[in-house]
Formats: C-alpha cells, sequence, structure tokens
C-alpha cells in the first residue's frame, strides 16, 4: 500500500508544460525541500542529492506518450548504515 499518491491530469500548451518541467528542475536543482505547484495547491518533497530516474516513451493508436519517473527512499540514511 502506498502511503500517499496524487495524480494530476490537464491539457496545457507546450508553453504552459515547458514552464512546469522547469519549475520541477529548478527545484530538483535546489535540492533539499522542494516546493512544488500542483493546480491549487504546493506540494513540499525533500529530494535528495542521489535519485533513481526512467524514461519511457511509447508510440502507438495515434500517440505518443512519454514517461519521466524520479525515484528516491523516504528514508535518510544513517552515516555508517550498510548500502
Amino acid at each position: 500500500m502506498k502511503d500517499l499518491k496524487f495524480e494530476q491530469k490537464s491539457s496545457l500548451s507546450r508553453l504552459e508544460a515547458a514552464d512546469q518541467l522547469s519549475a520541477l528542475a529548478e527545484a530538483l536543482r535546489h535540492g533539499g525541500n522542494a516546493e512544488l505547484e500542483l493546480g491549487p495547491g504546493t506540494m513540499s518533497l525533500r529530494v535528495p542529492d542521489e535519485l533513481r530516474t526512467e524514461i519511457e516513451v511509447e508510440v502507438g493508436d495515434g500517440e505518443i506518450e512519454m514517461e519521466i519517473e524520479l525515484k528516491w527512499p523516504t528514508a535518510t540514511a544513517r552515516p555508517g548504515a550498510a548500502s
């Protein structure tokens, strides 16, 4: 079971999508606690220095679908903890 799941679907112009991705990139660049404006609210996420990524592109049925996935653990690693 997931602790939290947030999903938002919307139609955006190319420029609006670029602005949203730029805001995410800026939050990732600064690390620490990233503030992301999502619709009517703001979500704060702790972003570590290292994370896992996955990019998936599917072409079919007259559409292109691109998914960009970022993953990192919710717990902070303790100094001296086994990896």
